[in-house]
């Protein structure tokens, strides 16, 4: 009965961040100068009405864990003889991880916002945003048909809109923001369709329903396959816009352009969770259809693969942790497809703590170096301006560390399980799905570690840059020269669209390919060491972030340490829907018991954690601190040409043209699409103006010549209007004297 009582009011949860949000965007309205005093209050108040969503997802989670139940509370909302629509709340064991998942994401995001957008004007606007954009999220998780999965779905992305536009006056951010509205749309637009298409099918917008009505169609032999797939397959097109899948993926590294908080809530919790989401919630639906489950597990590999080959060497960190994110959402995609649930559910969870740990860190970081170079993103979002910041950031630089590690796949930390999970499912499947998850996780690897050690090993770099001569001179990363110049690499960026330009004509090189010694580097004109700055400069660098900042980062390295044991069935290996409540259970089997069967585990892991470390390895090698012997040993094969330095250039030339420029993708988009419409926008225009308004205006212009010509013959003289008469009849009694009798 207390359980009963208690489902029936799981509205307090999305309820609790709506009424911040309106409280503090009244009160932003209401009171526009008092606001800056109540920042401190709008701000507790925020945290703490997400705690009290936090406390009742809990709270369901172990009630549901006890009875093993779904729940329904439904109440009408339309109700005619054609049709009846009710809304309300679904609790399962998907709904209830994913709300616990937003809203102690949400809280460690909240609580982060607060110092690190303390300055900005818009504080309190941002903070309304963001109270709402979790509220749709948790209504989101929480619908139970989808007429109410399609409201809050376009709140999510009207709230993302507004998040990624937050600083709109920056033509940069609003691009951004209109990029993914307008990509989100042709998403959105084909999973109308579908929803449109499967209530016509079986009659009905209950997800449980439906799917069932639906299964039991196919299996009849009721309805064309052809039909089936065409629906199943615009209802998947809204995830494919919603987490950046291939093609429409283009809006999420634009996406970086919003405060930093809000790219971790978007990449963790919210915006591209909700496209998994939706899959995992009419998998069933899906499930029966083998063609539309081959599409979703291709794009899903094609997905991951491109995001990981874009993240190789790009220099801005939160665009590299961007195209990071686009990989693992492919990942999921891909187990997705390949029925892998438990898999795809796991990683979604592993992943989305592991990924706003290594976000809150780069805004650390970011926030950080704008005091040292100033507020330039270009300039402090630049891997390449920042190296040995664990040093004086050492709290950012060890939980980073850690999130890197997982994404890597390293055991135990969070990631790896799931991730293994995925790659031991694709190879059953497919074997070129499984090469493709295999070399996904190695590429992973790398640029992931190479994140963490152009950021936080090595020497800090932006000092050793001429201040006279900005972008000149070479970046010195101990015994490592990085070739390549600055003042290149950020026209190279401002003119990312079109890699045909003549400032990419010649990229700097992809990788550090020419090692020598620090004191050799001194000699070099133009050249300045720390000692000669230290006269002329008075060095800045970077600390660590107040405590605010720092301790939602402490709070994620729990999960993402220990949430991968939770996602680990020890017991057995089988996936499916049925297995996501024993997913949930928390293991309290001791280990003991099931040595073998970890053992067995850990066994069939080697392949992929050996790519893994293969991948940090070669991270290693190109960007972090060199020894005496791989000097030696990088000139040995230099010696004795075992691997022509051109072919290296160009392949290196060819890797950091593909990554930089996003794969040429945006840039044929641009010639092929963008460029193709607004042409065809232009002829549009034409005809409208010249031959619709042109026949219109011509016919009105006749008229009123006409009437003005007309009135100078209307002077009330018969003797004119009898000549015009005359005049008149004469042609038409010729006509009827010489032409008619001839025909």
């Amino acid at each position: 009965m207390f359980a009963e009582f208690s489902y029936e009011y799981v509205w307090i949860v999305p309820s609790c961040p709506l009424v911040a949000s309106g409280s503090t965007g009244l009160v932003s309205f209401l009171l526009p100068k008092a606001t800056k005093g109540l920042r401190r209050s709008c701000a507790a108040f925020s945290i703490l009405s997400l705690t009290v969503s936090m406390f009742i997802s809990f709270l369901f989670f172990w009630q549901q864990n006890v009875s093993h139940s779904t729940q329904e509370y439904l109440w009408s909302w339309i109700l005619k003889d054609d049709i009846s629509l009710k809304i309300g709340f679904l609790v399962d064991p998907l709904a209830l991880i994913m709300s616990i998942l937003v809203t102690t994401v949400g809280i460690s995001v909240t609580i982060y916002s607060d110092s690190y957008t303390c300055h900005d004007q818009g504080y309190a606007r941002f903070s309304a945003y963001l109270s709402l954009f979790t509220a749709s999220m948790l209504g989101l998780v929480f619908s139970p048909n989808l007429i109410q999965i399609y409201v809050f779905w376009e709140l999510v992305g009207m709230r993302s809109y507004s998040l990624i536009g937050f600083w709109f006056v920056r033509p940069s951010a609003a691009n951004a923001c209109q990029k993914a509205f307008v990509t989100n749309r042709i998403g959105d637009f084909g999973l109308l369709l579908g929803i449109l298409g499967i209530y016509w099918i079986t009659g009905s917008f209950e997800i449980y329903e439906l799917c069932d009505r639906f299964i039991e169609l196919i299996s009849s032999g009721s309805v064309n396959p052809v039909l089936a797939n065409i629906i199943a397959l615009l209802l998947f097109s809204g995830p494919v816009a919603k987490s950046a899948q291939f093609p429409l993926h283009v809006w999420l590294p634009d996406a970086m352009e919003g405060p930093t908080p809000i790219s971790a809530l978007i990449h963790a919790a919210t915006m591209v969770a909700a496209g998994i989401f939706f899959i995992a919630r009419i998998l069933n639906l899906i499930e029966i259809l083998p063609l539309s489950m081959s599409v979703i597990s291709w794009v899903g590999g094609t997905t991951a693969l491109l995001g990981a080959t874009l993240a190789l060497t790009q220099r801005d960190l939160k665009k590299g942790l961007a195209y990071s994110t686009m990989s693992q959402l492919g990942y999921m995609v891909l187990a997705l497809g390949i029925g892998a649930y438990r898999s795809a559910s796991s990683h979604l969870i592993t992943h989305a703590y592991s990924k706003a740990s290594s976000f809150l860190g780069s805004g650390s970081v970011i926030h950080s170096m704008e005091k040292v170079v100033g507020y330039s993103p270009i300039k402090s979002q630049n891997m390449l301006l920042m190296g040995g910041l664990r040093k004086c950031m050492p709290i950012t630089g060890t939980t980073s560390f850690l999130g890197t590690l997982s994404l890597c796949g390293i055991p135990p930390l969070a990631c790896f399980w799931s991730k293994d999970e995925i790659t031991a499912e694709s190879w059953l499947y497919s074997s070129y799905l499984g090469w493709i998850a295999s070399i996904t996780a190695g590429f992973t690897a790398s640029y992931m570690f190479r994140i963490y050690l152009l950021t936080f090993e090595g020497d800090f770099r932006a000092n050793n840059i001429s201040h006279s001569h900005f972008g000149i001179s070479r970046l010195s990363d101990n015994n490592i020269s990085l070739w390549g110049e600055t003042k290149k690499e950020l026209s190279i960026e401002k003119n990312i669209d079109n890699p045909l330009s003549s400032q990419n004509a010649e990229l700097p090189e992809a990788v550090p390919v020419a090692y020598s010694y620090k004191k050799n580097l001194t000699h070099e004109k133009g050249i300045q060491t720390d000692s000669d700055l230290s006269h002329s400069h008075n060095l800045l660098n970077p600390e660590e972030s107040d405590f605010s900042m720092v301790l939602p980062l402490i709070v994620l390295v729990m999960p993402t340490l220990l949430a991968g044991l939770i996602g680990v069935n020890f017991i057995q290996k089988e996936t499916g829907l049925d297995s996501l409540s024993e997913w949930l259970i928390p293991l309290i089997v001791p280990i003991k018991s099931n040595k073998a069967n970890l053992i067995e585990l850990l066994i069939d892991s080697i392949g992929s954690v050996s790519l893994s470390f293969v991948g940090i390895f070669i991270s290693y090698v190109m960007y972090g601190p060199i020894s005496f012997y791989q000097i030696k040993i990088y000139k040995y094969i230099r010696d004795i040409k075992v691997l022509d330095e051109k072919l290296l250039s160009s392949f290196g030339h060819f890797i950091q043209g593909w990554s930089l420029n996003r794969g040429y993708i945006d840039y044929y988009y641009n010639v092929y699409l963008i460029k193709t419409t607004v042409f065809l926008s232009k002829l549009v225009v034409f005809f409208d103006q010249w031959v619709i308004d042109g026949i219109i205006n011509g016919t009105g212009a006749s008229s009123l010549f006409g009437g003005e010509g007309a009135r100078y013959g209307g002077s009330g003289r018969i003797s004119y209007y009898s000549f015009g008469l005359i005049t008149g009849i004469i042609p038409l009694i010729l006509l009827a004297v010489f032409v008619l009798p001839i025909t």
